[in-house]
């Protein structure tokens, strides 16, 4: 018998023997008790667990230093909501947003002249048309160009999870990004100085088995990619990327979301070591990174360098706070459930002025720069 049990059995039959036997004996009818919930009924998806400690709870209405996010999307979808998202860019110290559009043709130019304002920059998608016939990769390279001439500054955020490149509404099932057909484009971008933001495979429990072993389940079912046949791998998707990396030197990349490392930080640490031509964004990864505070900071203490802030998380206040508060605070075992949905507790990680520095600013005001040279 188990402590539980033995506890349980413990208390009913302590509970018999102090109870007068007229207890046990009296029929008189009492009202119903309230129902209690019943915690075997209680779905992870549902779970939202509250501290109980009493620590420290600190508030970050705005980043330290000025911030250059490099990883958002056209959310915003009137000039109203526009407006408002630059408001709240002043009020968090977001100097400027980079935003990805993953789209080419009449889709960019349109997205372009919406987001006019010279705080945010726009980067376009690839169009994967025809990848198949002998017209590719000169077409991808044709639009690439023209999409370039109307102020696209970079590429992104370009999609492989193990199936295939994908921009926004364009697909190429089954071809990667180390395939011979995508080398002029790559050359291509290099010419034109043009950053990729390459978002490679998905957070590892993705591709494992839905099942009580799974630390990311209650996310990981609702993405879940360990069903789906002919996929490679979170492991398979890095030896493609490195690929990619050595075969274009001159190409500056941006690896989404740690490149989903996020796990094994020092995986990447030993990919960014190998490849001096690639940063990697922070984004949507603050909830991967905040249960591990210890080796995630040294990470970004030994990377600081080749790290830089990203968002991917629309435009709210609150949303951005939540990021300075796992960056600059200390704080301990606090949820974010809404934010994040894992039901797992985050801590800060302190990260001193130099690192913030460099990861809210100095690297990607460097990596933007270097489009000039």
């Amino acid at each position: 018998m188990n402590r539980r049990s033995f506890l349980k059995s413990a208390n009913v039959a302590g509970l018999a023997l102090a109870l007068p036997a007229s207890t046990f004996a009296q029929t008189e009818k009492k009202p119903a008790p309230a129902t209690l919930p019943n915690p075997n009924t209680i779905l992870l998806k549902d779970y939202r667990p509250q501290s109980i400690y009493k620590v420290p709870v600190t508030h970050i209405e705005k980043a330290k230093y000025p911030i250059i996010d490099m990883h958002s999307h056209p959310y915003a979808k009137t000039d109203a909501e526009i407006t408002a998202w630059l408001k709240t860019m002043d009020a968090v110290n977001v100097e400027k947003t980079i935003i990805l559009t993953m789209a080419t043709g009449k889709e960019f130019d349109d997205i372009k002249r919406k987001y006019s304002n010279d705080r945010f920059e726009l980067w376009c998608g690839l169009d994967f048309t025809g990848y198949k016939t002998p017209a590719f990769p000169d077409s991808a390279a044709k639009e690439l160009t023209r999409c370039h001439d109307q102020g696209a500054r970079g590429i992104g955020e370009i999609h492989d999870k193990g199936k295939g490149l994908h921009s926004g509404k364009s697909d190429a099932p089954g071809m990667h990004p180390d395939d011979p057909r995508m080398d002029a484009v790559w050359e291509k971008a290099a010419e034109f100085h043009m950053p990729v933001s390459l978002h490679v495979a998905d957070p590892i429990w993705m591709y494992q088995p839905m099942d009580k072993h799974n630390d990311g389940l209650m996310n990981a079912y609702e993405w879940r990619l360990d069903n789906q046949p002919n996929i490679v791998k979170l492991a398979g998707m890095i030896e493609i990327f490195e690929r990619t990396l050595s075969r274009h030197r001159n190409t500056t990349f941006v690896a989404c979301h740690f490149a989903n490392l996020d796990y094994d930080l020092a995986h990447l640490g030993e990919v960014l070591d190998r490849n001096p031509n690639l940063y990697a964004d922070i984004s949507a990864r603050y909830a991967e990174t905040a249960p591990i505070p210890r080796f995630a900071a040294q990470f970004y203490a030994k990377y600081s360098d080749r790290l830089v802030y990203g968002t991917d998380m629309g435009f709210d206040p609150e949303m951005y706070r939540v990021t300075f508060r796992i960056l600059e605070s200390q704080d301990e075992h606090f949820y974010e459930i809404d934010q994040f949905d894992y039901h797992w507790p985050l801590y800060g990680f302190g990260l001193n002025d130099e690192i913030l520095q460099h990861v809210y600013h100095d690297n990607a005001a460097k990596l933007l720069a270097a489009r000039a040279a």
